[in-house]
């Protein structure tokens, strides 16, 4: 999962050195903590947010197959 992460993050950032994916377990559920460079944050946001959506909605249709649970957080 992770490397499915850094790949679509990596085609969306031009600082690819800045990029930082930190997993964590709680509560039964895998937790992803997606950090890249400050100037870059609207990139992986998009407008309304609709990058970021569409990132989470990927991560879950894959653990879903895999019988996890997954959550996606973009930290500043």
């Amino acid at each position: 999962m992770e490397e499915i992460l850094r790949t679509i993050i990596e085609n969306l950032v031009d600082n690819k050195e800045a990029i930082s994916i930190e997993k964590t377990v709680e509560d039964n559920k895998e937790v992803y903590k997606i950090k890249v460079d400050q100037s870059e944050m609207g990139k992986i946001i998009g407008k309304q947010g609709k990058i970021a959506q569409a990132i989470r909605t990927i991560a879950k249709s894959l653990g879903a197959k895999e019988q996890k649970k997954i959550d996606i957080e973009f930290v500043d």
